[in-house]
């Protein structure tokens, strides 16, 4: 009985290492098969990116100076346009270089268009909130107060 129960054990354990051996075969070959299909098929980047993954993409690259120091809400309207685009800062000049795809040249002056726009509009519109906020503290400033005692209620009376 003990020799039967100890044969299936062994029997068991041979047939598990067997099956185990080939799940981990099966495995490191959809690995490598994985591997070897992303290195033919890299990652394309999208949006704001370096100009080194921009010139690695190989579509032509052009570029753009501005100077506008605002260039974090830029990124809203080209996302929008779905333009690929690498920003540079040239420190002697204190000017941006905006590197693009060749082919995003129409998107990108859609998008800057639009972001100038957008810009004029903020700038017109809304006055400053400081502006408001210093104009409102003159008058509260210069309102002269006078204010009485209300014995009765023990506040103060204007």
């Amino acid at each position: 009985m003990q020799d039967e129960v100890r044969d299936k054990t062994v029997a068991l354990a041979i047939r598990m290492g067997k099956t185990g051996g080939r799940l981990t075969a099966n495995l490191l070959k959809w690995a490598i098969r994985s591997y070897l299909a992303q290195s033919k098929n890299p990652h394309i980047h999208h949006g704001r990116q370096t100009v080194k993954q921009l010139v690695r993409q190989g579509q032509g690259v052009q570029n753009i100076e501005i100077t506008e120091k605002n260039i974090k809400s830029f990124e809203h309207t080209a996302r929008k346009y779905g333009v690929d685009f690498a920003l540079k800062k040239d420190p002697a000049q204190g000017k941006y270089l905006v590197f693009f795809k060749a082919r995003d040249a129409d998107a990108l002056n859609a998008a800057f268009a639009e972001y100038a726009a957008k810009t004029l509009r903020r700038s017109s519109e809304k006055p400053s909130l400081r502006r408001q906020l210093a104009h409102f503290k003159e008058l509260v400033k210069n309102e002269a107060r006078d204010t009485v005692k209300n014995r009765d209620k023990g506040a103060a009376e204007r």
